[in-house]
């Protein structure tokens, strides 16, 4: 999260695909409206760009030390298809591992079936939500972890 437009394009994004395919939760609103609560929180905000124009997004929370969650992953319709959420994954799994993770997961919905499909290609597996920490998402229905290694 670099500047207020970076803040601004997190919250756009966002908002964009939830309110296509859902209602925006309290916990959305908690986090689009202070993505720097992440930063401040040992996470990062990832905003991928084409040119200057900021097109995807995506979200390390910790949620406790060693303990994080992609969060918020988000590709503008406009510019779906082209592996710009591919990237942004791929990113996130390079970098939280420097951020001192030891266990990196995801809530999703199984609406999202494209994304869904992409974390099981890149190697997030699913578990039961139990395994995880509790959602705070009532759309939250596929639950998955991402194996860090040592």
């Amino acid at each position: 999260m670099s500047s207020p437009a970076d803040a601004r394009a997190f919250r756009d994004l966002n908002l964009e695909w939830i309110e296509k395919f859902f209602s925006v939760e309290p916990a959305d609103l908690a986090t689009l409206d202070n993505p720097q609560a992440i930063v401040d929180g040992g996470g990062e905000v990832l905003i991928a760009r084409l040119g200057d124009v900021p097109v995807g997004c995506v979200a390390l929370v910790q949620e406790h030390p060693g303990v994080f969650e992609l969060s918020k992953m988000a590709v503008s319709p406009r510019f779906q298809g082209h592996g710009i959420g591919r990237k942004l994954l791929e990113t996130a799994i390079e970098r939280v591992p420097a951020l001192g993770a030891k266990e990196f997961f995801l809530a999703s919905n199984a609406r999202l079936a494209s994304a869904v499909h992409l974390y099981e290609s890149l190697g997030f597996v699913h578990v039961p939500p139990s395994e995880l920490p509790p959602s705070p998402y009532d759309r939250a229905d596929v639950f998955m972890r991402y194996p860090l290694t040592a």
